[in-house]
This record gives C-alpha cells, structure tokens and sequence, in this order.
C-alpha cells in the first residue's frame, strides 16, 4: 500500500469505488472527479492496481475506462460484470449509455468531502447503434 498522502487518497478512491451500485459502471476519470484534490485516472488505476488485502471486497471491477473497455487481462472482469447483468457491444465494450453510474448523490458526496459528476449531454445517454 502507498505511504503518506497517497495512503489518504487511495482510501477515498476505495470509499468511492464502493458506493457503485451492481450493474452499473464508473471511468477511471469519474472516479478522478468525483475524489478530486488533483486525483487523475491513472491515480484511481495505481489505486486499484495496489489495493489492499483489507478492500478485496471493493468491487474493482466495475471501474473501466472511458470508452467502455477492460484494462485488465484475462475474462475476470467481464464475467463478473456480466454476472451483475452488464451487457456489452459487439466491440466488447459495455454499453455506457444503458450501464454508466451517474454518480453519488449531491447529499452524499458533500457529507463525505467529495464532488459531484457533471450531468452528462442528452446525446451521451442515447443508445449507439452500430453500422456494421
């Protein structure tokens, strides 16, 4: 585990991760924003990759990257996902229209020291369909 103030900021970072719900998605950069205090993706990603003993029961894998994809190796993350119901596109990305976390509610996040997700554009929330 990371010393110092990484050890504080990687604890927010678990705190967050906990509160998404089963079923739904969160970036690396939400939970980056939604920490704040110059956290950043990659940050929440070191956190993530360092976690210790103690928050195995985080769930990890629920926190991907911005396109929709799996940074981890293997079929661990998908199928955990998919057991929480989590669909994915025929690029075997999930569907962040229909399974991306808005965020922690107003009330939660200001009680806990942490911001909000900026409401998203009316186009991000539509279903994509695809071409081919």
């Amino acid at each position: 585990m990371a010393e110092g103030a990484n050890y504080a900021l990687y604890e927010k970072i678990y705190l967050v991760c906990e509160h998404i719900p089963p079923g739904m998605v969160a970036t690396y950069g939400d939970i980056a924003t939604i920490v704040g205090g110059g956290c950043d993706a990659r940050t929440v990603g070191f956190a993530l990759n360092e976690m210790p003993p103690e928050q195995a029961h985080l769930p990890w894998q629920r926190i991907i990257n911005r396109q929709g994809g799996i940074s981890t190796r293997g079929l661990a993350q998908r199928q955990l996902l998919e057991a929480e119901g989590v669909a994915f596109d025929a690029h075997d990305r999930v569907i962040m229209a229909r399974y991306h976390w808005a965020g922690p509610s107003a009330e939660w996040a200001a009680a806990h020291g942490f911001n909000t997700l900026p409401p998203r554009d009316e186009g991000d929330r539509a279903e994509q369909l695809s071409l081919f």
